[in-house]
């Protein structure tokens, strides 16, 4: 009995060694001899799960940390100290920077023409799907689409992002995100920097988010749409007209209800400044004097207000404001009289 034990002890030591030949047979990198041999000490800083299945054709920098049951495509690109938990996987034409993170369950890109580029220091939450084909019936089936991401993003568990709709445009997530759970961006947004999405911000087609916007949870927000820098969006609400820089909307359709101050506060805006920002809102959306004429006509005096005009912020507001009239845009949300800063 003693000989069979040992016998079967020698056998299991033998396959495990043959096993973990094999796969790492299958991660080396596509490159000379030389370069492997200069290599040689990079791939061994690497670990990779038995169970999971890499592709050959993958690259893998030093440092490359992959769990239990992941797969990792033929076209993947991994920078370095990259980690993949248990169950996540990486697909199609995409570039993963150095040090992300994906967490159980997270998918990262797809087999469609076109590519997904992933920057820096990135961490992608339980069953993240992240640059996959868009839900656009317009999307036609062989284009390339396109996913750009920034760096130091914070994607939580369940979100949806997906690539852009046709060759000429791309989504786009900038730097510096925290993009909460179960929140959707759709094909061609653009969310730029500093963000804060809540939970479940659902954010359709084409829509634009400038710098540090935060939005309350459970948010929708029309196609085409604009959301100025430095604004918020009270939790619940429907979007569907642009949401000037530096104010607040809330509501089942979201209106005007004042100044982002808080926000402002936050962001270092000084005194002086936000002063300057509450009286030019009042001037463009509050008048006092009923011959002040349209909206236009308000924004122009502002404008041309010897103490407002002179601060950067106040111009940019209204600058803001005049955007969202222009051709092709959406107009800004609704406003009431009494909505005060």
């Amino acid at each position: 009995m003693s000989s069979l034990l040992y016998t079967r002890s020698r056998f299991s030591v033998a396959l495990r060694v043959f096993t973990l030949r094999r796969f790492s047979s299958t991660v080396t990198w596509n490159a000379s001899e030389e370069e492997k041999v200069t290599d040689a000490t990079e791939e061994d800083s690497r670990f990779i799960h038995p169970s999971s299945v890499v592709h050959p054709n993958a690259i893998l920098g030093d440092g490359v940390s992959i769990g239990p049951f992941c797969t990792i495509g033929p076209f993947a690109k991994l920078g370095r100290a990259c980690q993949l938990y248990p169950g996540s996987h990486i697909f199609g034409n995409t570039e993963l920077g150095d040090n992300c993170t994906l967490m159980t369950g997270a998918v990262i890109g797809d087999d469609l023409p076109g590519h997904t580029v992933i920057g820096r220091n990135n961490i992608f939450g339980h069953h993240a799907v992240i640059g996959v084909k868009c839900q656009d019936m317009k999307y036609k089936l062989g284009n390339e689409c396109f996913l750009e991401i920034g760096d130091n993003n914070e994607i939580r568990e369940h979100v949806s992002i997906h690539r852009s709709s046709s060759p000429s445009d791309k989504t786009v997530i900038g730097d510096n995100n925290l993009i909460m759970g179960s929140c959707h961006i759709a094909h061609d947004c653009k969310v730029r920097n500093n963000n804060i999405l809540a939970n479940n911000t659902l954010l359709a087609g084409h829509v634009l988010v400038e710098d540090y916007a935060h939005t309350g949870g459970g948010i929708v927000v029309h196609q085409f749409c604009h959301i100025g820098s430095f604004s918020f969006i009270g939790g619940g609400s429907v979007v569907s007209q642009d949401v000037p820089k530096y104010t607040m909307v809330s509501g089942e359709r979201a209106e005007l209800r004042g100044l982002n101050l808080e926000g402002l506060r936050r962001r270092g805006f000084s005194a002086t400044e936000i002063k300057s920002l509450r009286a030019a809102y009042r001037e463009i959306f509050m008048p006092t004097d009923m011959s002040s004429g349209n909206i236009e006509d308000r924004l122009a005096q502002v404008e041309q207000h010897k103490e407002l005009g002179l601060f950067p912020a106040v111009c940019s507001m209204v600058q803001s404001i005049r955007d969202s009239f222009a051709e092709n845009r959406r107009g800004i949300c609704k406003f009431r009289s009494w909505s005060g800063s």
